[in-house]
């Protein structure tokens, strides 16, 4: 309909357009530093004529103004799936070199009270026993400096157990809030569905969700797809966590009890939906949940292994150098053979490391059975000189190989984040606030809504001329 008074609905359909610009805007300011806020952007489409022909009548008019088709979130499908997986990534790797940096310090290589350094000072006491065999001073000094090694090997080790006993907790914390996130994001999946059949704004609520979503990711890798419906799936590691309006129940299915102690067996998750319990492969596992994983099933154990196996073979050594027997001449003080110096629980070699010998008169330093008053030295030098060569090397092996593996995770852990703010960053920059361009929308609105205003203004003095001048003389 084209005329006079139809000319104000043109106008207010634009102040009521620019309004919601306006609103929109403010919105957009207002949440500028808002975690995970998405912007919205206006839509506006024209109003045309009538899309029927008229039997009896002709359109004249040439539109009807404008009106608002969506208010729609600044998003990229691609870019939100691209950062979820960079992220997972990161996170995968953050929590491996912060757990790698924690026992590398207990490690303390290179300094003065690591186990290096209490295999030197061993070995030293025993170079000093050799050389003055009848002198108590030295003797004490062997037995001091044992006890020294054995303490240090099993603070190590407390330290691998501590954080081994740590990782399970924060396993079960993970997997509890894995669960949480799951359910609510299922939640949000009908919720998002019911306001999108309703027409209501469900923008906030698609923003809470993607936060979620990038959440599991960080948690589990979990990969997330879009449903034709709009609704999100999330599987972990191929397998469903989140379908539609339905989310699993993630469950550590072995190797750790719900009080976090160990069972023994390997750590395995699974998914329970209701009815069965579907095994998730631990194998490429990544997020948080994967890096705890493979710590607790590969990295701590495995430096834990070698350090038993190193404390095993050194008492081992000292053991056979320090027992006289027919064909090993080792004798104490007194004459009488040398009896075992170090005792050790097989499987926990490291922490039970125990020095057996309480007299140092019983140290067997000597090679020769001389009685009353024994002052050779000659089994205090052979081991001495070969029981420490082995295990100096081991260990220097072992903290090198541990070393080499921390600083390749922390190298790939910054290269991985330049990526990850790579991808930030382009997220940002499609959904993020820009407060310069937020400015330039709300001006514009506001010359346009007063435009219109000034349009209503002009319309209602054309009225009252043309309705109650004209024809008016005077």
């Amino acid at each position: 309909m084209a005329g006079t008074f139809s000319s104000f609905n043109t106008a207010l359909s634009a102040i009521r357009y620019n309004n919601t610009v306006l609103q929109n805007a403010s919105n957009n300011i207002s949440n500028a530093s808002t975690e995970g806020y998405v912007r919205r952007r206006v839509l506006g489409g024209e109003i045309g004529g009538p899309d029927q022909p008229a039997m009896y009548a002709r359109y004249d008019g040439h539109g009807e103004g404008v009106r608002v088709t969506d208010v729609q979130r600044q998003v990229d499908a691609l870019l939100d799936a691209r950062l979820r997986r960079e992220v997972s990534q990161q996170s995968y790797l953050d929590t491996q070199a912060a757990v790698l940096g924690r026992v590398e310090t207990g490690i303390g290589e290179p300094g003065d009270n690591g186990v290096a350094a209490a295999l030197a000072a061993f070995k030293k006491s025993w170079e000093d026993l050799a050389n003055d065999p009848g002198v108590d001073a030295p003797r004490q000094q062997v037995l001091a400096r044992a006890s020294i090694l054995a303490d240090t090997l099993a603070a190590q080790s407390r330290n691998i157990s501590g954080e081994e006993a740590d990782q399970r907790v924060k396993t079960l914390g993970i997997v509890s809030e894995i669960n949480i996130a799951a359910r609510d994001l299922a939640e949000l999946n009908e919720k998002i569905h019911v306001t999108e059949l309703n027409g209501i704004d469900n923008n906030a609520l698609r923003d809470t969700r993607d936060q979620l979503a990038l959440r599991l990711s960080e948690l589990t890798g979990g990969a997330t797809t879009v449903r034709a419906d709009g609704m999100f799936d999330v599987s972990v590691n191929g397998t469903s966590l989140v379908s539609g309006g339905q989310a699993g129940t993630f469950e550590v299915t072995a190797g750790i009890n719900p009080d976090g102690t160990a069972t023994g067996a390997p750590i395995a998750f699974g998914i329970n939906d209701g009815t069965t319990t579907t095994a998730v492969p631990v194998a490429g596992l990544r997020g948080e949940l994967g890096a705890t994983h493979d710590m607790l099933a590969t990295t701590l154990p495995g430096h834990r292994l070698a350090l038993n196996a190193l404390a095993a073979d050194f008492a081992s050594t000292i053991n056979a150098l320090h027992v006289g027997t027919a064909t090993n001449d080792a004798y104490d003080r007194n004459g009488n053979p040398g009896g075992a110096f170090f005792s050790v629980v097989a499987g926990d070699e490291a922490a039970t490391l125990q020095v057996l010998i309480t007299d140092p008169d019983e140290i067997a330093a000597s090679g020769i059975a001389s009685v009353g008053g024994n002052l050779d030295g000659g089994n205090a030098h052979r081991i001495f000189d070969e029981a420490f060569g082995a295990a100096s090397g081991e260990y220097q092996r072992m903290v090198n190989s541990f070393g080499t593996n921390v600083a390749a995770v922390e190298r790939k852990a910054a290269n991985q984040a330049a990526m990850t703010a790579q991808v930030s960053n382009s997220w940002e920059a499609q959904a993020g606030v820009n407060l310069d361009e937020e400015t330039v929308t709300m001006v514009t609105a506001q010359r346009a809504f007063e435009a219109a205003g000034k349009l209503m203004t002009v319309l209602d003095s054309v009225l009252d001329t043309l309705i109650n001048r004209t024809g008016v003389t005077r």
